[in-house]
This record gives C-alpha cells, structure tokens and sequence, in this order.
C-alpha cells in the first residue's frame, strides 16, 4: 500500500482541515485515519492523519508540495513513510528485563521496527544479542572516558542511520551535549512514577513508604535530568504483603509495558509536542 503519515501542529484558526484534506483531495488521497486535538490553554492544534495514494510518490515531492499549505498556517509539519521502519539503538547496562521485552517484540513482529544494534558499559547482554543476530557495541564508561564514550555512540548513530535512541535501564546519565545531539529522538525509562521516588532503589523507597501503586515512565531525553517530556505512564497496585523484592518485580513488568508502549507511539508518529508536553494520538 502507499500509504504516508502527516502530522502537524500549529495556531488553532478556522481553516486547517479544511485546506489539509483539499490537498489530499488533489492528490487523490484516501483518508485511512484521522485524529485531531485543540488545546485551549496553548490555542495551539494538533493533527496525525494517515493516508493512502494511488501510486507511490516521492517523499521529498509530497514534503515540498505540502509546504504552500503549511506556510500559510504557520505549522510545524512532518511527513512519513508509514512504510518506512525506524531504525532504533538500544542502550542497556545490567538490568536486562526492558531490552529482553523489546527484542521479543521485534522478533515476533509486534513492534514495528529494525534494531540497528544494542550499546552497553557491561557484557551481560551481548548472547543475548547474538542470539538475536544483532551487533552488540561494549563500550565501557569511566568519568574520565565519557566524552569519548559518548562519542563513539553519536558515531554508531549516524553510521546506522538510528532514528530512535532508547535508554532500556542504561544507567549512565547523559551529558547535555549528548542529549542536545539526540533532542527528540531518544527515550528513557525511569523506575518510578515521575515525579516520586528519583534516584537510586526506588522500590526500596517506596516499600519503606509502605505505597500501595507503584508505576513506571517513559520521557523523552533532556539536558534536564528526568524533566523531559512525558511520553507514556502506567501503575500497578501493591500491598502491605508484597516485600522489596515483589515490588521490583511488578515494577520491572510495568516498565517493559510503558518503554515498549512509548517506542510504539514514537515510531507511529502519533506524539506531538506540545511545549513540555506530549499530544499522544492512540
């Protein structure tokens, strides 16, 4: 099928569907799925739309001929080959319950994308990226070799063409340049139900809160630590029964559901921002 993916944002006025779907009618284009959103309290609109075309066409062509549209609008927009997999570098460390997820997804073909190679400061994984056929980066990390550490990893990004960084437990913070490098296309999944429980054994913290839900987020990386904007969240309850070690558990489940869940939205193309937050279309 010949089918891209538009989204867009802008100045909320009259107007924007009206011309967007005028434009797709010239290209006869067939409307597969629409989702749209106002928000009051910015004034700004947002818009994903899934479309088919008779014949294939160029995607630098449609991006050029959509610009009359966009400028008169003053949009943000950005056109796709849905298509098109996004290729995606995964960084772990010792823990190993969100890459194990994301690699069983891949395989059986329940996320949409190729996994251009897995980074890590450890071994642990690297059979496990065998067994999976992947290339698997050691790439060990000391405070006085990061610079150079984080180097090597922009240059295994821009040789595979990565579209998306995930952080699946790598725990290394990134340097402001890094995250400057990768604005936009790089996902973290932290331990915790943002904003409780930072920092080191967050379910340790919580069972000496006695909490009685605990939960997982996925953000998009910032030079801000743990501030970026908040793609995806899911809870689980818990009680007085369940020791440290059940609550990390039931935490590692709900963080492999929720990294998983934002990398789906992310190479869908259904996440707009919307200043420091996320417009995520289901």
């Amino acid at each position: 099928m010949n089918d891209y993916i538009l989204t867009l944002s802008c100045p909320d006025q009259t107007g924007i569907v009206h011309n967007v779907t005028g434009w797709l009618l010239e290209k006869q284009g067939n409307i597969l799925d629409a989702q749209q959103f106002g928000d009051e309290e910015t004034q700004r609109f947002f818009l994903r739309i899934h479309f088919a075309l008779p014949q294939a066409q160029p995607l630098n062509d449609l991006r050029n001929d959509f610009t009359r549209i966009a400028a008169r609008f003053t949009m943000d927009a950005r056109l796709y080959d849905a298509r098109q997999k996004s290729r995606v570098l995964i960084l772990v460390s010792r823990q190993g319950h969100c890459l194990n997820d994301l690699l069983f997804r891949v395989h059986s073909k329940q996320l949409p994308v190729e996994v251009a190679g897995i980074v890590s400061n450890h071994t642990d994984f690297e059979a496990m990226a065998r067994a999976y056929g992947i290339p698997f980066h050691h790439l060990p990390v000391t405070p006085d070799t990061k610079a150079e550490q984080e180097a090597r990893i922009l240059e295994i990004v821009e040789r595979e063409s990565v579209d998306l960084v995930v952080l699946a437990r790598y725990m290394q913070i990134l340097s402001d340049s890094l995250c400057r490098a990768l604005e936009g296309r790089a996902i973290n999944i932290h331990h915790s139900f943002l904003p409780s429980f930072k920092g080191a054994r967050p379910y340790h913290q919580a069972h000496t809160r006695g909490v009685k839900i605990i939960g997982a987020t996925a953000h998009y990386v910032t030079a801000d630590l743990d501030e970026g904007p908040i793609i995806e969240q899911d809870i689980e309850r818990v009680d007085h029964a369940m020791s440290a070690a059940d609550l990390t558990q039931v935490g590692s489940d709900v963080e492999s559901l929720v990294l998983a869940r934002a990398v789906r939205s992310h190479v869908e193309h259904r996440i707009l921002l919307n200043g420091q937050r996320t417009v995520v279309f289901r």
